[in-house]
């Protein structure tokens, strides 16, 4: 891994300009203000593939031009650097925009479910938490594999989930293909679609630290709504006007909730273990 010691040391030779200010906004991630005049945000990968997942992720959104995602300035092995975007208050404007551009990008689809983005490696992101990107065909089978069991493993290995709530998962598992509406295509995924990950403005929202992949449409929608997102019920009515989601599509939100709420498991403890033990126990019964 290349050894660099600032971000303004990467900002400036990862872009060729020299830096005339910095800001840090958290431990990752500092704004760089070059000497363009133009501001760029520099943030250094938490360990190996992370900063090329999250670039090919980002390029693989933006091919689509449906949502506006950061551009890619350039990255190395340890840091990325990408455009400054969003800032500002959510509009109902940007709302509906968001939920159009959200069916528009599902729309560009993915070669596989699991497909990582091209140029992507396989060995890929969620946060900081290990995700595979192992392709498969049949979205019941391949989510349970790949999406749903990995961190049901994990948990229970670091004593965060019992063998009741682990079984009690692995059982919503098996009703997968029962309860998951009708088959569709693989969708293009931001794959971590919280609404951390989404900035407001009043004419567009821009989505950030993408864990692209291909996927069901509806695990965005039910991530976006796990967590809270301001005017939801605009950016979903926008959606439905594009791209109508199959019927009885609110009773498979806690199945495709599994996912993130089973990632913060492992990331964040007991705190959300109860919450993905319900959301498998609703899909069981």
């Amino acid at each position: 891994m290349t050894q660099v010691s600032t971000p303004a040391e990467a900002a400036m030779r990862i872009t060729g300009r020299a830096v005339a200010e910095e800001r840090g906004l958290s431990g990752a991630v500092t704004e760089v203000v070059l000497d363009s005049g133009d501001t760029v945000v520099v943030k250094r990968g938490h360990a190996r593939n992370a900063t090329s997942a999250e670039a090919a992720g980002l390029r693989w959104l933006g091919e689509a031009e449906a949502v506006r995602v950061p551009e890619v300035r350039g990255h190395d092995d340890e840091w990325l650097v990408t455009e400054l975007v969003g800032g500002g208050r959510p509009t109902h404007h940007a709302a509906e925009r968001l939920g159009r551009g959200l069916a528009a990008l599902h729309a560009a689809g993915a070669p596989a479910f699991g497909a990582a983005p091209p140029e992507g490696p396989v060995d890929a992101w969620i946060g900081v938490a290990p995700m595979e990107n192992a392709p498969g065909e049949d979205w019941p089978q391949w989510y349970a594999e790949h999406r749903v069991l990995p961190y049901v493993r994990r948990a229970v290995d670091e004593g965060t989930l019992d063998a009741d709530e682990a079984a009690a998962i692995e059982q919503a598992c098996t009703r997968l293909p029962e309860i998951s509406g009708p088959a569709e295509p693989p969708a293009r995924l931001h794959g971590d679609l919280w609404n951390g990950n989404v900035l407001w403005g009043a004419v567009e929202a821009a989505l950030i630290d993408p864990a692209a992949h291909g996927g069901h449409r509806e695990t965005d929608l039910a991530m976006l709504q796990l967590f809270g997102c301001p005017l939801l019920d605009r950016v979903l009515a926008a959606y439905q006007e594009v791209a109508p989601l199959a019927g009885g599509w609110t009773d498979r939100i806690g199945a495709h909730q599994l996912f993130p709420l089973l990632v913060h498991t492992v990331l964040f403890g007991r705190s959300y273990a109860g919450q993905a033990v319900a959301a498998a126990r609703a899909v069981g019964r």
